[in-house]
């Protein structure tokens, strides 16, 4: 153990008590742009304006569609342009819950196992121990130092073979959306072994005329050192940072000009699984448990499963990425539930939603190049994805796995919705809402409304990707109109 005793080991992977969650919102950037706390009710005028009239006064560049359907009887009660594939964006996790939610059921659970392939005798294993990761997209560090922890209550202090991890659960995708920026933390590798959302926390502070760096993966109570990951700082502007894979690492370089004094930053894991695989022989270092570097399994493992952690009911994990809208939940979702079915690879499984929702619906005009949203090839209706709320959305409970949206209080004489449940998306110059409304007559509708500018989010440039010119205004107006549509709805 390099001369560290287990105690002052283990105190310093508890370093990260009092830190932020990692099964919270992901951190995406150093500053991140700042979400709105309610989404923009009518000018006040005490009567609902037309929805042509709300969209002319928006002034939003490229296309605005929308519907409205009634929930008990399917028919469109509003509808602009509801026929036009539009690029769903992050509403595209909607269908992505009710397919996993169709294919493995509300009381499926991810499980992460610890494998040997030889008995256990003096506390040794006569074999390999492997991690073997299920596809779970919420596994974090405290996870697996509860998995650690539970090797050692089991009396196991090393193995005699190897120390391997095997993600072959899922398809392995090295990247969500190639077309976004390498260093963005929401658009990680995605595998049969993840953690943290695949993301490692770089923190750095300027000590003297240098600079003191470090890699982490930080969660609620732990907080262990990373070795595959590393990064220097270098002299100069642009790119933010670079990205290269190296044999014994994941290497990165920053832009000097983009540090201050002190800060951290999430940036995304291209090899998941050996990351988990680093991050937990680290904290079975600290039980007292000796295991070589991880190295790849390749095939499943067969043997004694000491240990294992199981993820949360389907249906929470699909809350919590309704609600944080995080991409990796998205495409391991997707995929295993593609995986139920016998589908391969990421491009295949979102084809398989695709066919699935066609079937479903009766009909799509467009499809999914992903489970997220994130690229922004994906094209869905306002009319189809409005007719998959109404259709599938209450068998697969839908609504109540959506954020509630708060509207402002309405002035005298306005009708108030009684409750909205809602997923938004948004991509650069590409904004939607999807979800359900009750009025305030307690009628029930689903709705789908989408604003696109694909001609502005073509002409972003890299270096521009995190805050575009101009994003900040078109957004605003664009979350402002959705607001007055579901006023006028209400």
């Amino acid at each position: 153990m390099d001369g560290l005793t287990r105690r002052g080991l283990l105190a310093g992977l508890m370093a990260g008590v009092g830190l932020p969650a990692v099964a919270k919102a992901p951190v995406t950037s150093a500053l991140p742009r700042e979400r709105p706390k309610a989404l923009a009710a009518t000018g006040g005028t005490g009567a609902a304006r037309p929805a042509d009239d709300l969209v002319a006064a928006a002034g939003l560049t490229g296309d605005v569609a929308f519907v409205l359907a009634d929930m008990a009887s399917g028919e469109i009660l509003a509808s602009r342009g509801g026929d036009r594939p539009m690029p769903p964006a992050s509403t595209a996790k909607t269908i992505t819950s009710l397919y996993a939610l169709d294919h493995l059921g509300r009381d499926y659970r991810f499980g992460t196992r610890l494998v040997a392939t030889g008995p256990v005798s003096g506390g040794r294993i006569a074999g390999d121990l492997v991690l073997a990761g299920g596809g779970d997209p919420t596994l974090s560090t405290d996870d697996l130092g509860d998995l650690a922890s539970a090797l050692a209550r089991a009396g196991v202090t090393g193995a005699s073979g190897r120390f391997l991890v095997w993600p072959g659960a899922l398809p392995y995708l090295e990247r969500i959306d190639p077309a976004q920026p390498v260093w963005m933390g929401y658009d990680p590798a995605v595998s049969g072994l993840n953690l943290n959302f695949n993301r490692v926390n770089f923190t750095w502070e300027k000590a003297g005329g240098d600079w003191r760096l470090g890699f982490d993966a930080r969660a609620e109570r732990f907080a262990p050192a990373v070795s595959v990951a590393r990064i220097e700082v270098v002299a100069r502007e642009h790119p933010l940072f670079t990205y290269a894979e190296r044999p014994d690492c994941e290497s990165w370089t920053v832009a000097q000009a983009a540090l201050g004094k002190t800060g951290s930053r999430w940036l995304p894991v291209r090899r998941p699984a050996l990351y988990a695989g680093d991050v937990f022989r680290t904290l079975a270092a600290a039980q007292g448990i000796g295991l070589p570097a991880p190295a790849v399994a390749s095939a499943a493992p067969q043997g004694q499963v000491l240990a294992r952690h199981d993820s949360a009911p389907l249906p929470l994990v699909l809350r919590e990425m309704l609600k944080y809208s995080t991409n990796m939940t998205a495409e391991a979702a997707g995929m295993t539930a593609s995986a139920a079915r016998g589908g391969v690879g990421h491009d295949a499984s979102a084809r398989a939603m695709t066919a699935w929702l066609a079937e479903r619906i009766g009909g799509l005009s467009g499809g999914f190049a992903d489970h997220s949203g994130l690229g922004a090839a994906s094209r869905v209706s306002a009319a189809d994805m409005a007719r998959a709320l109404v259709r599938l959305g209450p068998g697969g409970g839908l609504g109540d796995l959506m954020k509630p949206v708060r509207l402002p209080k309405p002035v005298a004489g306005e009708a108030q919705p009684r409750r909205v449940m809602a997923k938004t998306g948004t991509l650069n110059f590409v904004s939607g809402l999807v979800g359900y409304l009750t009025t305030a007559a307690g009628q029930e509708r689903a709705f789908a409304i989408y604003a696109a500018d694909l001609a502005r989010h073509d002409a972003v440039s890299e270096d521009q990707m995190e805050r575009p010119p101009g994003l900040s205004a078109w957004l605003g107006r664009a979350r402002r109109l959705q607001g007055q549509l579901l006023q006028s709805w209400a």
